[in-house]
């Protein structure tokens, strides 16, 4: 009897395995026959799913961004106290992301950058996140000071503090 293959599943699950080989190696640090040998599968299964390295890191993106869970915010409290629980979120990880996506976005034009549709997933992503805090007219500007608290406060070594900045919210 043949085996049934949910491929839709199996590709997801191979999507988001593979996020955390990009996450541990960085974009230009593995080969699609890396990435095949980590994820335990044959360089043609990788390949049948993903075209190549580019499609395999969209479809890392789309995974990872589909699990960002807003409603770990609490919605009984002040926009400025949600705004702090989505900075404590995204801050877990920032490091890491943002070396890969410097990685990844390494030697692309603005152009290129601007069309890429992994940039547009994480940005839309963010922009809804945020829009669910503080409604659409300021969704640009939170988000902004949101991603300028976290690179502040990663590249004080943790010891940046923008509660004062929250407040103008």
């Amino acid at each position: 009897m043949p085996k049934i293959v949910d491929h839709a599943a199996h590709r997801a699950d191979l999507a988001l395995r593979a996020s955390k080989y990009f996450s541990k190696h960085g974009y230009a640090g593995g080969s699609m026959r890396n990435i095949a040998e980590y994820l335990g599968v044959s360089k043609s299964a990788l390949y049948h799913y993903f075209p190549n390295k580019e499609s395999l890191f969209l479809a890392c993106t789309e995974q990872v961004m589909s699990q960002v869970d807003v409603g770990v915010l609490n919605e009984s409290t002040t926009q400025q106290e949600q705004i702090q629980q989505l900075i404590n979120v995204m801050q877990v990880d920032f490091g890491s992301e943002m070396a890969l996506l410097f990685d990844y976005l390494r030697n692309k034009s603005k152009a290129e950058i601007a069309e890429n549709e992994a940039m547009q997933v994480s940005i839309e992503t963010y922009r809804k996140m945020v829009e669910a805090i503080v409604g659409a007219s300021k969704t640009d500007e939170t988000l902004a000071m949101i991603m300028g608290t976290l690179l502040l406060d990663h590249l004080s070594g943790g010891t940046w503090t923008a509660s004062s900045n929250l407040r103008s919210i």
